[in-house]
């Protein structure tokens, strides 16, 4: 099976991704590979190309993405064969995750698991089961056939809005100045309250299972909790502990900002103070053998939005004084470690990114050697494809 086929290009050439993937195996049973942005296409590309050779060359057999059970679900069962296309599997998914670059990935596992069905690479989400589009539609469909016109149409109220954090979260959508004003949570706690009022027929305790879901999925988002640091605690167990009980070697992928193996703090929020990360607790978990790889760039178009040149204060402006189109660096080995001691930040371009202010969007680590195993450095990036 090619490395490649079909895979998004990368500035690194395949000797050198090979090379790195080498590196990171080694002892490894955790390899965190961590992108600066979400929106990238070299970024994601280079996240799909490092996983590629982890499974065909050494051994690894799982990738954990930062999404709810249910959707990690889907996507395991079309790698292991189900129904539909990649993009059907996906649609359900994180919106950052519904790329055609994340389609080719799945699509290259499912092949791999075609022609090694008895050693398959399974897919899983590392949150807690979450609401997803089907569950607001049940509660509605229940509210319409049950309850009366005024309680209808308060239900209709407050679900309409809230449904659409599932295509562009609510935080994103008040750094846009497109939030509709009351906290989603809020409008998701009256609904719930309403449900529980309607009367008990027989799909009523199933209704507010998942009535329960939606409250859980907008008080534990980022606009919910008021934190962008995530679940560190939580999704690190998730992933430790299907190492664990399976024996496999697992490609985690997610942003810097939660696959860093140090505390980091973050630029939007920095009087938060240093946070724990997903890889800070796998580091902590299981020494060594959690490898951080961060992968971030120097400037380019995300869509969205073009990004400037880093600020010389960022690791990233430093990597990027030498001006090939991409390399990478092992902190591991003490020559290069020792050049990379000391408080230092690293740029992380999110949903709510502003050129405009530039100066916030990092996250600071104590030393880029404690956090990041190695670092891979893309010079100029371009946007992912967004599925349909």
């Amino acid at each position: 099976m090619n490395n490649d086929s079909a895979s998004t290009p990368v500035p690194l050439s395949d000797a050198a991704l090979d090379e790195l993937a080498g590196s990171v195996a080694g002892p490894a049973v955790i390899v965190g590979i961590g992108g600066s942005t979400r929106f990238s296409r070299e970024i994601s590309g280079t996240q799909d190309r490092l996983l590629r050779r982890l499974v065909l060359h050494h051994g690894f057999r799982a990738l954990a993405v930062q999404d709810g059970a249910g959707a990690g679900a889907e996507l395991d069962r079309y790698v292991s064969g189900g129904p539909g296309s990649a993009a059907d599997a996906l649609a359900q998914a994180w919106r950052p995750q519904r790329t055609e670059e994340t389609a080719a990935a799945l699509e290259w596992i499912r092949a791999f698991n075609r022609e090694h069905p008895n050693d398959p690479v399974r897919v899983f989400g590392v949150k807690p089961a979450q609401a997803g589009r089907d569950d607001y539609d049940a509660v509605l469909a229940y509210a319409h056939a049950s309850a009366p016109p005024e309680q209808l149409a308060a239900m209709e109220a407050h679900l309409g809005p809230i449904r659409s954090a599932h295509d562009i979260d609510e935080h994103v959508q008040r750094a846009r100045g497109t939030h509709p004003g009351r906290p989603f949570a809020e409008h998701a706690r009256d609904a719930l309250a309403l449900v529980r009022s309607l009367p008990r027929t027989g799909a009523y305790d199933a209704v507010v299972a998942r009535m329960r879901l939606i409250v859980d999925f907008h008080e534990h988002s980022v606009a919910g909790r008021g934190d962008y640091g995530g679940e560190a605690a939580v999704w690190s167990g998730v992933i430790g502990d299907f190492r664990q009980r399976t024996g496999a070697r697992v490609v985690y992928w997610d942003g810097i900002a939660h696959t860093s193996a140090a505390e980091t703090v973050l630029g939007m929020a920095p009087e938060r103070g240093a946070q724990a990360t997903v890889g800070s607790v796998l580091r902590e978990r299981f020494g060594a053998r959690y490898v951080s790889v961060a992968v971030g760039f120097h400037h380019g178009d995300l869509g969205s939005v073009v990004v400037p040149e880093p600020g010389a204060d960022l690791i990233d402006a430093r990597l990027g004084a030498q001006e090939a189109p991409a390399h990478w660096l092992d902190l591991r080995t003490e020559d290069v470690r020792r050049h990379w001691d000391g408080p230092a930040k690293a740029r992380v371009i999110s949903g709510v990114y502003d050129p405009g202010q530039d100066a916030t969007g990092y996250i600071g680590v104590p030393s880029p050697a404690e956090a990041f195993d190695v670092l891979v450095h893309i010079r100029r990036v371009s946007p992912v494809r967004w599925l349909p």
